[in-house]
C-alpha cells in the first residue's frame, strides 16, 4: 500500500516531488526548509528561527498523519555551516520527549534549497 501524504499545513513542493509518502507502516517525509506554510517566504531570525520553523513543518506533516515525534525513527539534518550544529541541536531535541530520540545522522553542505541554513528530513514507523 503506498498514500501520498499533502497538507497545506506544512509548505508546498517546490518540485516533483511530494511532501510524504506511506508505504505500510512506514512514511517517508521529505526534507524540510523554515518556509511559512501560508507565505512560501524564509522564515528570518537566522539558524534557530529556521530550525524551529523546519521542526514546526514536521510536525504539520506527521499531524496530517496521525502520527507524533515519537513515531520519528530517523532523521538527516543538512546544515549549510556545522558550526550552527550547537543552536540546530538545541532547538531539535526540544521537540522530542523523555529521551525518545531517532537515529540521526548531521552533514554539513555547500548550498540548500532557496539558500536555507538547514533542512531535515524525518522518516516514520507505526
Amino acid at each position: 500500500m503506498r498514500e501520498t501524504i499533502f497538507t497545506k499545513n506544512a509548505p508546498a513542493p517546490i518540485g516533483p516531488y511530494s511532501q510524504g509518502v506511506r508505504a505500510g507502516n512506514t512514511w517517508y517525509f521529505s526534507g524540510q526548509i523554515a518556509l511559512h506554510p501560508e507565505t512560501g517566504q524564509m522564515a528570518e531570525g537566522g539558524v534557530e528561527a529556521q530550525a524551529k520553523q523546519v521542526m514546526e513543518n514536521i510536525k504539520a506533516l506527521l499531524t496530517a498523519s496521525g502520527l507524533e515525534f515519537s513515531h520519528i525513527v530517523k532523521t538527516t539534518i543538512f546544515l549549510k555551516s556545522m558550526d550552527d550544529f550547537p543552536k540546530v541541536n538545541a532547538v531539535y531535541g526540544s521537540y522530542f520527549t523523555n529521551e525518545v530520540y531517532p537515529a540521526r545522522e548531521t552533514v554539513e553542505v555547500s548550498r540548500l534549497p532557496k539558500d536555507a541554513l538547514v533542512e531535515i528530513s524525518v522518516t516514520c514507523v507505526k
